[in-house]
């Protein structure tokens, strides 16, 4: 026994040593696996299974109608109820007639990082699914004494049908991926977007929106956190976790069928040939840091459970939030795989976007691994996860792993300096044109084919926006951050945008000239976004001009973040633009390829060749196939027009596909109505994209 062992912990152990003989071992003594709650029906009972390395005392409650007082409280002996290091037991169904929740009361040794507090009621890790009582509380979680009546609890699972999968299929896209990020609530909360007042920002209200989706042509949503949160911690995205196996419950127009919902959503996206990716957060929780409430894994096994400073005892905080989940531990890792595994089994979800993944290589003390096997091995050679999409944001507050520098090596990645090096040269910043060249061309530099290791331009997931930062009319509309609304006094967020705001700072009295440039700086985005090698993303709304009025990190505000659909209508033209520009690529073999474009590509300036020198902004190049040149594109990201020349072909081969100078129809031609050149001069505007294609690939098209 330690010798920080509490006295009254001391005491209860003496009441369990030598336990009174069970009524049966079937009874009472349950097995190790599987962890959390599972109905047995051959014996109707549940099995109860809790991992708690350093905990010496263990209570299982049970509750019926009432989440203040169980009616029944199960004392875990240690030589009957601990195998290893997992507490253990079995409850037959006529022994608590009505039991709907269940929680533990857990006490342990003080000191060396235990946060033992057996007044507090704990959630367990691997519930079912989570129970809010009426009076739940989060500060009741963070003060001392008991939280009782005031917890969430686990729901105690029951005999019931399975999810009609219905001949469920998974789609898996390849050179036609486009990734759409969306937040399920403010994808349909707002009254504008058409849907149903009883579904808006429910899993139910995307499946309404399924018809838009389709007619956009992505073939991939990735959503936003999705798994249970606090509903008292006060931030909308997502990304304070509090329990990994249920679904966020505001999102369901039904509470008590969250999952059930959820599932039906998946079916219906699979349905459409969508694909479904979830953003996880699994490198912290909602209980934060030395202040925070203890919910659950703070009070089972807090050093297990979270990275701590060995000296101190103190939380590490390389996530921003308070703490960081120790993933060097094996039973932590174990969780997040067993997390994994239940929304690809039981879920059907197609891949993972991990949230700050290079948290995933940190060793014990904190420092960086990236050689042992870790929980990124693990993940990667999992048979259930050989057809699963992995994506990693691959940094946090201490470092920047992207490319050859994250170990999962078949992985695909968020690309942050494809976001950089585009934003930099469409504002026109100097010395852009040789980074652009190699972001179009997918990355090498990052995710290079040489020997050992073949990395392919399509682990690049190229990205202009996300949930972090600007929208993309917010970057042509804001030279600065505008999050006075947050509280913090405008220091949150990121303060390198790369932004420019067209000569005008904001939305109100724009004149015309300024819109225009606007629209068209972001069409330039989009082309330059889907007519790079690699994977794109972009946020949802963002096809529209979305705005949130210059904030770039409202991560607490609800109402400002919905969509608002008007603008589908007011800015249809780039609606029209992105639709055919989707369309364009995912019904070519031009742009997204397996491997580089390598002698396929040919790359010029406004004349024979690339323009490398610190003032140029110009570039253009032209893509092959085996029948010759089919693609070319010239951009001019300065302020005046300039007169390219080119290269390839003969004028009359070449139709005007796009030309974001033009407006809407001619500045995308889908059709033969394309117009050809005349000549092989070609005058492209002040910040603009113009793309030509052979004649015969429109029409093909």
């Amino acid at each position: 026994m330690s010798p920080r062992t509490s006295s009254r912990t001391r005491s209860r152990l003496a009441e369990t040593v030598a336990p009174p003989a069970p009524r049966s071992a079937w009874d009472v003594n349950g097995t190790v696996a599987p962890l959390g709650a599972t109905w047995l029906p051959s014996v109707d009972a549940w099995n109860f299974a809790l991992y708690g390395h350093h905990a010496t005392d263990v209570t299982l409650l049970l509750y019926a109608n009432d989440p203040a007082t169980p009616i029944a409280r199960v004392p875990l002996a240690w030589l009957v109820n601990r195998t290893g290091r997992i507490w253990h037991c079995r409850v037959l169904a006529r022994e608590v007639p009505g039991a709907r929740w269940y929680a533990y009361r857990v006490d342990g040794p003080m000191g060396d990082g235990n946060r033992f507090d057996p007044d507090k009621i704990l959630l367990d890790p691997y519930a079912p699914a989570v129970y809010f009582p009426p009076a739940f509380s989060r500060v009741a979680a963070q003060q001392p004494g008991s939280n009782a009546g005031r917890a969430p609890l686990g729901v105690l699972p029951a005999a019931r049908e399975l999810f009609d999968w219905g001949g469920d299929r998974r789609p898996r896209h390849g050179g036609d991926l486009i990734v759409y990020e969306l937040h399920v609530r403010q994808f349909t909360k707002h009254p504008s977007s058409d849907v149903a007042e009883g579904v808006r920002g429910t899993f139910a209200g995307v499946v309404a929106k399924i018809p838009y989706l389709v007619d956009l042509g992505v073939t991939a949503v990735e959503l936003m956190p999705i798994y249970q949160g606090d509903p008292q911690e006060g931030s909308q995205w997502g990304y304070m976790p509090l329990h990994f196996f249920s679904p966020e419950q505001r999102y369901a127009s039904d509470r008590a069928a969250a999952f059930d919902e959820f599932r039906a959503m998946v079916k219906a996206l699979h349905a459409a040939s969508i694909e479904v990716i979830l953003d996880v957060v699994y490198n912290h929780t909602t209980e934060a840091g030395d202040g925070g409430p203890t919910y659950s894994y703070r009070g089972i096994d807090n050093g297990t459970y979270y990275l701590l400073d060995p000296t101190s005892w103190t939380y590490r905080n390389d996530t921003g939030t308070g703490n960081v989940i120790r993933c060097a531990h094996p039973q932590t890792r174990s969780l997040v795989l067993d997390s994994m595994r239940f929304w690809v089994r039981a879920g059907h979800v197609d891949g993972f976007r991990f949230d700050l993944a290079s948290i995933f290589t940190r060793r014990d003390d904190g420092s960086l691994d990236l050689d042992a096997p870790s929980l990124i091995s693990e993940m990667s050679n999992d048979p259930m996860f050989q057809t699963v999409r992995l994506i990693a944001e691959p940094w946090d507050l201490a470092t920047y792993q992207l490319g050859r520098s994250f170990p999962g090596i078949s992985w695909a990645q968020w690309n942050g300096k494809f976001r950089d090096d585009v934003r930099s040269f469409v504002k026109s910043d100097p010395g852009c044109v040789p980074q652009v060249m190699t972001r179009l061309y997918g990355s090498n530099d990052l995710f290079p084919d040489d020997p050992p290791n073949a990395y392919h331009p399509w682990q690049s997931v190229n990205f202009l926006t996300c949930h972090d930062g600007f929208t993309l009319y917010d970057l042509v509309a804001y030279d600065h951050k505008h999050n006075e609304a947050n509280g913090e006094g405008n220091r949150d967020g990121a303060d390198d945008n790369r932004s420019w705001n067209c000569g005008v700072e904001g939305d109100t009295d724009v004149p015309d000239d300024v819109r225009a440039l606007r629209v068209r700086q972001a069409k330039n985005f989009f082309a330059l976004l889907l007519l790079a090698n690699g994977t794109p993303m972009f946020r949802a709304g963002d096809e529209f001009l979305q705005t949130q009025g210059g904030n770039n990190n409202p991560y607490d505000l609800d109402e400002p973040t919905w969509l608002d659909w008007s603008r589908l209508g007011a800015f249809a033209d780039v609606h029209r633009f992105v639709r055919g520009l989707i369309a364009f690529r995912k019904n070519s073999s031009l742009v997204a390829r397996n491997g580089f474009w390598r002698a396929d590509v040919r790359w010029y300036g406004v004349g024979a060749q690339p323009d490398l020198s610190w003032d140029s902004h110009a570039v253009a190049f032209c893509l092959h196939d085996d029948a010759g040149p089919q693609l070319y594109a010239m951009v001019n990201a300065y302020w005046e027009p300039l007169s390219f020349t080119v290269q390839e072909g003969t004028p009359a081969t070449w139709r005007c596909f796009v030309d974001t100078s033009r407006g809407a129809p001619d500045d995308l031609v889908q059709d033969a109505s394309a117009p050809t050149l005349r000549d092989a001069s070609y005058v492209v505007g002040p910040r603009s994209v113009v793309v030509l294609t052979r004649t015969s690939s429109i029409e093909d098209h």
